[in-house]
């Protein structure tokens, strides 16, 4: 058996991990039902990988308006909160643990999830990309200004969806605030050039974030409230960074520290970013110092780099994502050095157990 720091348990505000070993968040697409459902092939899914020392689930919209993939399961209805039930307990069941990712897309999305009418974001600013839509991959539009009642309706939103979560007996919850989805549209001068309280400066285009964890206050406790953040996002998901992009992250990661969460769950840069002099190339290093608590780290680690990463102090946690689509025993393989099952990149987005369900569990011949 393998003795690395890996393997070792973690204490994540109060919650018992038995391992460094994070299940990243990723779209599955297998609520293939019209109310965004969760279903048991879900629950299996999620159960056959308990033994991460945290799962962290696919994005779940917390709202119509923040839907931007089809069959995705989102955490706004009485339906969806009772099939995320079988979810939750179908992982404690096998003694592992589970937060929920709280989603809005904003503007990468298109009219034909919202009956026509267009995605919300903070500016009308077409980011250029591509929304999953029935008829598959289709041209993002040029959205709609939000108004200051349709941030303040959002607010709540996030909120009635952390409320929601704690029903549906998660163990807590992470908002999404990275990969280009609504709130890292709005921490982006690039993509916010509103000027009003929620734009043009620092504190402004960050004022939603804290708006929303204010709102939790009396629905879920801060210890069981995660955060993900992209800093150094660039060239993707219709974002682009400048000068103010990584001060904006350093005010927002200083200013997290008075909340007491669970964690921070930061991504390294997606693509090369060594040509832009205001980019932060090595994002754990940079954080760490900044962030009191639980840092958790993400993006193309195996054993070897996420048992370096957790030794040199650099993060708490490693998160994995891919490895833990093709191989739901990733701890014990890891643990026993044994080879990895390959991924089906062509089943990532698919209904069915085909790709997902199916992938087998280390069995030493």
């Amino acid at each position: 058996m393998n003795q690395s720091v890996l393997f070792t348990p973690y204490q994540l505000a109060g919650l018992a991990l038995s391992n460094k070993m994070v299940m990243a968040p990723m779209t599955r697409s297998r609520a293939d039902n019209a109310e965004g459902v969760p279903n048991q092939l879900m629950a299996n899914y999620y159960a056959q990988r308990a033994s991460a020392g945290l799962i962290v689930t696919e994005g779940a919209p917390v709202s119509t308006t923040g839907v931007g993939y089809i069959n995705v399961p989102g955490i706004y209805s009485e339906a969806q909160v009772a099939g995320w039930k079988l979810v939750t307990k179908a992982v404690h069941d096998k003694g592992g643990k589970i937060f929920i990712q709280l989603w809005h897309v904003g503007r990468m999305s298109h009219p034909d999830f919202h009956n026509g009418a267009l995605p919300l974001a903070p500016s009308a600013i077409n980011p250029n990309e591509k929304s999953y839509t029935k008829n598959g991959f289709t041209d993002t539009v040029t959205p709609k200004e939000m108004t200051i009642e349709d941030i303040k309706q959002t607010v709540e939103d996030f909120k009635n969806a952390a409320a929601n979560a704690v029903e549906a007996g998660f163990d807590g919850v992470e908002i999404h605030g990275a990969n280009g989805y609504l709130l890292q549209q709005f921490f982006n001068a690039t993509s916010n050039t509103r000027n009003d309280e929620y734009g043009g400066t620092i504190e402004n285009r960050a004022r939603i974030l804290f708006d929303i964890l204010d709102a939790f206050k009396g629905v879920i406790d801060y210890n069981k409230v995660g955060i993900r953040l992209s800093p150094s996002l660039n060239g993707l998901f219709g974002i682009t960074m400048d000068e103010t992009t990584i001060p904006t992250h350093d005010y927002i990661v200083n200013k997290l520290n008075d909340y007491g969460l669970a964690y921070l769950h930061l991504t390294e840069p997606f693509v090369p970013v060594d040509h832009l002099p205001f980019a932060v190339k090595e994002i754990a290093k940079h954080y760490r110092p900044i962030y009191k608590g639980t840092l958790i780290i993400n993006r193309g680690f195996n054993k070897e780099t996420a048992t370096a990463v957790i030794e040199a102090g650099d993060a708490n946690l490693v998160a994995f994502g891919v490895p833990f689509i093709a191989n739901p025993d990733l701890v014990n393989r890891y643990e026993l050095d044994a080879p990895l099952n390959q991924v089906d990149q062509q089943t990532f987005y698919t209904p069915g157990e085909k790709g997902y369900t199916d992938y087998p569990f280390y069995s030493a011949q």
